[in-house]
């Protein structure tokens, strides 16, 4: 009887302990798929935190106030240089462009000095009496009320020019008129200019925008600084950035270019 309950106690001790063994291996297992799953967790977040950290912005950089500008008057323009450039010189009998320029795009650089440093080296007034031939007929530096506009100047043989504006949508002739502000000296001037000039400013756009893709917005016949005269021509690429290039009017070599980053 007491070798039975002795054994009976023993069994007893033996349950208990594997029972305990059990139950500590359970919770040990559970302990290891928790850390287990909190770590895959963890991984898993790691992964997500940087990528929402290191997000950049759009890849489209924001266009200046220039590059709007430029987009918003030739998004507008219907009437290519090309055509407005055939359109004035038909109303003005043997004349032929010194100037062409789309207004409301960098009117005010067009007003200032070209990167050839200087319009003319002898200090003397451009053909149309005023700093630059691009900066006249132009009665506003912005698209009128009906769009943008082309604003030339054309030649006669003596160097008198004509001022022309065309609408850039359309194409139709707004005005044209004899330039009131010149005199013999400009004339001369303006003659002597074009009588160098054996490339076309057609010619000159062409050599340009091979250079670059783009729109041509203006076309001006300038001073080289003494060495001869160059067709300066600017192009607006698919940036809304402005390239402007002097080109040899003889030759039709590009002798400087320069970019406008704004």
């Amino acid at each position: 009887m007491n070798s039975a309950s002795s054994r009976s106690r023993t069994l007893q001790a033996v349950g208990a302990l594997s029972l305990a063994a059990a139950t500590a291996l359970l919770m040990t297992g559970c302990g290891q798929n928790s850390d287990s799953a909190s770590s895959a967790a963890t991984s898993e977040a790691a992964k997500v935190v940087p990528q929402k950290q290191t997000t950049t912005p759009s890849a489209t950089a924001q266009l200046t106030e220039d590059q709007q500008e430029r987009k918003k008057v030739l998004d507008a323009t219907k009437v290519t240089f090309d055509d407005a450039a055939t359109t004035a010189t038909g109303e003005v009998a043997g004349g032929k462009l010194v100037d062409l320029d789309l207004e409301g795009v960098d009117d005010d650089d067009n007003q200032s000095p070209s990167p050839t440093a200087t319009g003319s080296p002898t200090g003397s007034p451009s053909p149309t009496g005023s700093p630059s031939p691009t900066g006249t007929g132009s009665p506003s530096a912005s698209p009128g009320a009906d769009g943008p506009v082309w604003a030339a100047e054309v030649a006669e043989k003596d160097g008198t020019i004509h001022t022309v504006r065309i609408n850039a949508v359309d194409g139709k002739v707004i005005e044209a008129r004899v330039d009131a502000d010149q005199d013999a000296d400009d004339k001369k001037q303006t003659a002597d200019w074009l009588a160098q000039a054996t490339q076309t400013p057609q010619q000159a756009a062409k050599v340009a925008t091979e250079k670059k893709k783009g729109t041509v917005t203006s076309v001006s016949l300038e001073d080289n600084e003494g060495d001869g005269v160059i067709w300066q021509v600017d192009v607006v690429g698919s940036d809304w950035k402005k390239t402007t290039f002097d080109v040899d009017a003889k030759n039709d070599t590009i002798v400087r270019e320069e970019t406008d980053e704004d």
